[in-house]
């Protein structure tokens, strides 16, 4: 990591992170470097997605083009990169067009011996490192930079369906058929995701969050069966590592989609310090059940953004009211923004979390 790096002109997303009382909500969007930005089609019509990944010049450009693009009006970047990296970096083949598609994805656990039996993050993902790395400087300490990677179970799931399902019905068979054989993968995913996120860090992420997209897939039990365990142990293992190496305690954010009936015990014992909320649950109802244990972020339906500005104006006023009820809310949606999205329409969200965000909460 360079000795220094621009000082940081806008804090509120790390204050948001810890609890404390911000003048308005800091607010970005997942997916905000995508395919909804006419400029970031431009640099795709040239270049194949994973391309763009490995080069730390695009993907530099691509993490900085909605920072730009929206200057004054985010409050984070985050990185340009994808979750399966860490399959890739593992030894599988990843393919994007346009959805992921593993050609040999992992039928039988005989297959796992298919997989890198070491994964050294530095050679097989330091193109990330490298691309945090000018991004952070390129940045100029406009905003923090957000580093990322999937969660074990979202992984695993890819792995083994070999993409996207709408059933689960191959991974499921794994978690349910071969158990131990699946928690002893997952939990090699996670230590695989515990040196990546470090050296993100290392590079110059000041926040991390952990993707498990797929999480609302398992039922309570499964989850916390095995789900929540290579959860708990990222998020215990990236602290304790950053500690012994010296590097800056990062705040660690968890986007559990779907495990909203998992909230408490992810709060309580998770070990993250803000947990990402999808559409799904009113934020009234998750603060009460989180109670003052983690910061909250989320969780406007995507497709509002779709509706027009009256109707994008009328839920940011609602959200803001909600979550604006106690300290610790980074604004966000409650899924990633979708292609089809009028970047205007975007900015017109910013604007009003802005707008609506910026009165005092009246629990401090």
């Amino acid at each position: 990591m360079p000795a220094t790096f621009p000082p940081l002109t806008n804090d509120l997303l790390l204050r948001a992170a810890a609890g404390h009382h911000t003048e308005r909500a800091p607010v970005w969007v997942m997916r905000q470097a995508g395919r909804y930005l006419p400029e970031f089609r431009k640099v795709r019509e040239d270049h194949e997605f994973f391309e763009v990944c490995r080069s730390p010049e695009l993907a530099t450009k691509i993490t900085l083009q909605p920072i730009d693009r929206y200057a004054g009006l985010l409050d984070a970047a985050i990185i340009f990169s994808d979750i399966l990296v860490v399959p890739q970096a593992m030894g599988m083949e990843v393919i994007m067009n346009p959805g992921p598609h593993f050609p040999d994805p992992l039928v039988t656990p005989a297959d796992i011996a298919k997989l890198n039996s070491v994964v050294d993050v530095n050679k097989e993902l330091g193109y990330v490192f490298d691309a945090i790395t000018k991004t952070r400087t390129e940045l100029n300490g406009r905003v923090p930079l957000i580093g990322f990677c999937g969660a074990p179970w979202t992984l695993f799931a890819y792995m083994v369906e070999g993409g996207g399902s709408k059933t689960f019905q191959k991974a499921k068979t794994w978690i349910f058929k071969y158990p131990q054989q699946s928690k002893d993968l997952l939990m090699r995913i996670a230590d695989v995701c515990v040196d990546f996120l470090v050296g993100q860090v290392r590079a110059g992420a000041q926040l991390l969050q952990v993707f498990d997209s797929w999480a609302g897939e398992l039922s309570p039990h499964d989850f916390e069966t095995f789900s929540f365990p290579n959860l708990q142990h990222i998020s215990a293992n990236v602290r304790r590592r950053l500690e012994e190496e010296g590097l800056p305690a990062t705040p660690m954010t968890l986007f559990a989609k779907g495990a909203n009936q998992s909230l408490k015990l992810l709060a309580t014992s998770a070990g993250y310090d803000v947990l990402g909320l999808d559409w799904c649950i009113e934020p009234a109802e998750a603060r009460r059940i989180v109670g003052d244990e983690v910061a909250l972020q989320g969780n406007m339906d995507p497709n509002l953004l779709y509706a027009g500005r009256d109707a994008i104006e009328n839920a940011v006023k609602r959200m803001c009211s909600e979550f604006r009820e106690k300290d610790g809310w980074i604004a966000n949606l409650g899924h990633g923004i979708t292609p089809g999205v009028d970047p205007e329409d975007l900015r017109w969200f910013f604007e009003c979390i802005h707008k609506y965000s910026a009165s005092s909460p009246t629990s401090t």
